[in-house]
Order: C-alpha cells, then sequence, then structure tokens
C-alpha cells in the first residue's frame, strides 16, 4: 500500500532528494568514499556548501549585502543567536504559537523583551492584528507559520524596526521579499533536508552593534567569515538540502511551490467545510496555513475521533493525528507533499462520512 506522509517535521522529502542521498552514501562525486565519512574540508564538499548557499540565494532572490548560513543547533539555537547578536536595549516579538514563546523566553535572558500581541486567548488560533511594533525597538520577531496551530502569516509585514523571522516550516512556500528582513531562520527539517541543519539568512550591517561579548560559536561573524565551516557542518543534511534546492529550481522556482501549495490547501480545506464529520481549528481563511491544515471532529461526532484515524491509517494516511495542544488532526502540505496524497486524504474523508 502507498503511503502518504502528512508528518509535521522531519517530515516528507522530495524522492529526488532521497535517491540522490542514497547515492552520495554509497559513493560521493565519484571519491570512492561516503558522503558520510568524506572530509568537510575536502573541495568536493566545499563545492556542495558553495552551491547550496548560491542556489538558495537564487531562489530566494536574496540581495546583496545578506548572507546564508548552514548551522548546526536547530531553529532552538537561533531562538538565543537572535538577541545576543541584535539586541542592544530591547526586542519586540509577536507570539502565535509554542516556538514564538520559546523565543520570548530566551530573548528575556539579553534585555526587554516587549510582546506586542498574542493569541494565546483563544490557543493560538488565529494572528493578532492591530498591534504597535515599539520604535525604539533593536529588532521585531515573527514566527510565520505555526505547525502545531495551523495558522501562518502569508505575507512580509511592513515594520519600523528591523525585521526578523522565524520560517522553519513555510520556507520555500511562497515568495519572500528578503529585503524587508534582518535576519530569516529555520530548522530545514519541514521543508529542506533532514533534521541536523539550520539556515539563516542574515543581513552583515546588522552585526556588531551590541555591548556584549557574544561566545564565538553563537557569534554570526563568525559563520559569515568561514562560510559556515568553522567548525563540522552537518555535511549529509547540507547534502540533502542542495538536492532539495534543486529540485525546487527545476520543478519552477518558489512561485511554482506557492501555486501547487495553495492548490493543495484549497482542496483539502474546502473538504473539510463541506464535510459534516469535520471543522477546522481556525476559522479566519486568511489565517490558515497552507503548511499544516489543523481540523478537529465536529462537536456532534466527537466519539469518532478514534475511529477515523484508525481508518485513515488503514488507507495509507500517516501522521495525521493533531498535536496534543490541539488535538484532532493535522496533516502536513509541504513542498515535497504530492497533491496526489491531498486527494486521497480527501477521498478517504468522503468514504469515511458516508459511512458514518
Amino acid at each position: 500500500m502507498k503511503k502518504h506522509n502528512f508528518y509535521a517535521g522531519p517530515s516528507i522529502l522530495p524522492q529526488f532528494t532521497i535517491d540522490k542521498v542514497a547515492e552520495a552514501v554509497k559513493d560521493f562525486a565519484g571519491t570512492g568514499l561516503s558522503v558520510m565519512e568524506v572530509s568537510h574540508r575536502s573541495k568536493e564538499f566545499v563545492a556542495v556548501m558553495d552551491e547550496a548557499q548560491t542556489l538558495l540565494k537564487e531562489l530566494l532572490s536574496i540581495p546583496s549585502g545578506y548572507h546564508v548560513l548552514f548551522l548546526g543547533g536547530g531553529a532552538s539555537t537561533q531562538f538565543t543567536m537572535v538577541p545576543m547578536n541584535l539586541m542592544q536595549n530591547k526586542s519586540a516579538y509577536l507570539n502565535t504559537g509554542s516556538w514564538s514563546t520559546k523565543a520570548i523566553k530566551e530573548a528575556k535572558i539579553y534585555g526587554e523583551t516587549v510582546e506586542v500581541a498574542s493569541s494565546k486567548d483563544a490557543n493560538f488560533n488565529y494572528i493578532p492584528k492591530d498591534y504597535e511594533i515599539p520604535a525604539d525597538a533593536d529588532y521585531f520577531h515573527i514566527t510565520t507559520n505555526n505547525t502545531i496551530y495551523g495558522t501562518e502569516i502569508k505575507s512580509d509585514l511592513d515594520s519600523p524596526v528591523t525585521l526578523v523571522a522565524d520560517m522553519s516550516s513555510d520556507i520555500f512556500s511562497r515568495e519572500v521579499n528578503v529585503s524587508k528582513y534582518g535576519v530569516i531562520y529555520g530548522g530545514a527539517q519541514k521543508n529542506l533536508a533532514p533534521a541536523g541543519v539550520t539556515f539563516v539568512i542574515v543581513k552583515e550591517s546588522l552585526l556588531g552593534n551590541v555591548d556584549r561579548a557574544i561566545p564565538t560559536m553563537l557569534d554570526y561573524r563568525t559563520h559569515i567569515a568561514k562560510e559556515s565551516m568553522f567548525n563540522t557542518p552537518p555535511v549529509l543534511p547540507v547534502f540533502a538540502a542542495l538536492q532539495t534546492l534543486k529540485w525546487i529550481k527545476d520543478k519552477g522556482g518558489v512561485a511554482a511551490m506557492n501555486k501547487i501549495n495553495n492548490e493543495k490547501a484549497g482542496l483539502l480545506y474546502s473538504e473539510i467545510e463541506r464535510n459534516k464529520l469535520f471543522v477546522p481549528t481556525v476559522s479566519d481563511e486568511e489565517d490558515r496555513s497552507i503548511m499544516n491544515v489543523c481540523f478537529v471532529m465536529d462537536e456532534q461526532y466527537k466519539d469518532l475521533e478514534a475511529d477515523f484515524l484508525s481508518f485513515a491509517t488503514s488507507r495509507g494516511m500517516v501522521g495525521i493525528k493533531g498535536h496534543r495542544s490541539v488535538g484532532g488532526f493535522r496533516a502536513s502540505l509541504y513542498n515535497a507533499l504530492p497533491i496526489e496524497s491531498v486527494q486521497e486524504l480527501v477521498s478517504t474523508m468522503k468514504e469515511f462520512e458516508a459511512n458514518n
């Protein structure tokens, strides 16, 4: 039976990426060595790092003055690297879920941290509007997509101060005006590569403006100076990231990704709205994520929740159980997920409705 991978992360990768990685695990670039055992200083891997940085810049149309880094530590390490490198006096954060909550906690270590707005009052099922960003903040931080709650900021915000974004789960799903941001970062395990590497896009002119001493490994300038090679990078995930970037380019780039992602999300949300058994957790269509579609059983059919999960699993649906803080179901529709998988999920929902 074909499996349809809706896991929120680590998650589905393009088959192209999987095949290329499998080949390189056995023989990397004709070296006779595995990509897992080759030196990161070898000319073959240096070429991989260079190409990955160049292609990422190309796909996102990154302007001059910005650097692309591939680091370890996950997005969670960026929760502390951002304020450590950028906050002199004050930072501002929009709280839209668990990850922004954790980022706020880390920022408070370094100075005054203002939560400009929060959707915690409704279990983070909407994106706050009509808030004021402090003009004296060193930066304003947002989490563009919230995997747990199914909300997403789908446009580039205007900010009177430096804008910083955690784009772990929606990078490459839509076009981004990078010039509006000072830093964009994210863990790779949702739309780019296996877990183990973190991408950072940082504007160099923002660095070196804080008074505090910054540990060498946590200073962006360290990694810029060494082209992400100050210490041993996550070699295998970086290689995988390059393959995914090639796949995105071959498929028509980020604009093409956005088109098919909107089609996939539209198909699933339409069925959730139509089907009497289900309701979306995010009522405002503007705030609904096209990456992570969250839904629950209608109140009068709550007793069917376990039955539907079992039924969907028997039909090859993998990873659709919702996060424990929301319950219900979550279908992650990342770039690599084919529309056929969404069609199969919709058919499964229709069949379950007919049976009940």
